[in-house]
């Protein structure tokens, strides 16, 4: 609020019958104890705490402390539940994992015996395939041994009439003369034994 200066001085009207504080303007002769210190008081406060206390007291058992129970004991059933839930789960995941476990070992084992299956076909398919390889093999040998006797035979056929045929012209060549085929067949002969 604005003060002005017609307002600032009014001055307070004059308390008349005694004398007074100057801040409270409560009279002198009022100036006690204060009521709680008053010992004249402490009965009905004593009275007034102990029915305060009781009141408390029955409220705190009788309302707060049941809650505060009730309370304390749903958590107790939902700790012991999700401690049961837990348990049931790990039981259960200790279980999956055993299944794990033993179906691994299992494919391994399976893997183990595919794979020695197919290492054994493959084996037995090498073994197949190279015998037949030999045997074809074998086969060509022996038709190129044959052959090979059979042109060597046709050679030394043709070997002694070669024979006849190179000294025939030796003969010639040295000698001068022409010597018969008698002659030349018989001495190649001689020789080739």
């Amino acid at each position: 609020m604005f003060v002005t200066s017609a307002f600032a001085e009014e001055t307070a009207p004059a308390v008349t019958g005694g004398d007074t504080h100057s801040g409270t303007g409560v009279p002198a002769e009022a100036h006690g104890t204060f009521p709680p210190f008053d010992p004249a008081t402490f009965p009905s406060q004593l009275l007034w705490l102990a029915i305060t206390f009781g009141l408390f007291y029955l409220f705190l058992k009788k309302v707060a402390m049941p809650r505060i129970g009730g309370i304390i004991d749903v958590r107790n059933d939902r700790i012991s539940q999700d401690l049961d839930q837990a348990s049931k789960l790990k039981g259960e995941a200790d279980a999956a994992v055993a299944a794990y476990e033993q179906e691994l070992a299992e494919a391994k084992k399976n893997a183990s015996s595919i794979g020695q299956q197919a290492a054994d076909a493959a084996k037995a398919e090498a073994e197949t395939a190279r015998k037949k390889i030999e045997a074809a093999l074998d086969e060509k040998l022996g038709e190129a041994e044959a052959r090979i006797s059979s042109i060597k035979a046709n050679a030394m056929k043709e070997v002694g009439s070669i024979a006849e045929d190179t000294a025939s012209a030796i003969v010639e060549a040295l000698v001068g003369g022409k010597a018969s085929k008698a002659e030349i067949a018989a001495a190649v002969k001689s020789v080739a034994r």
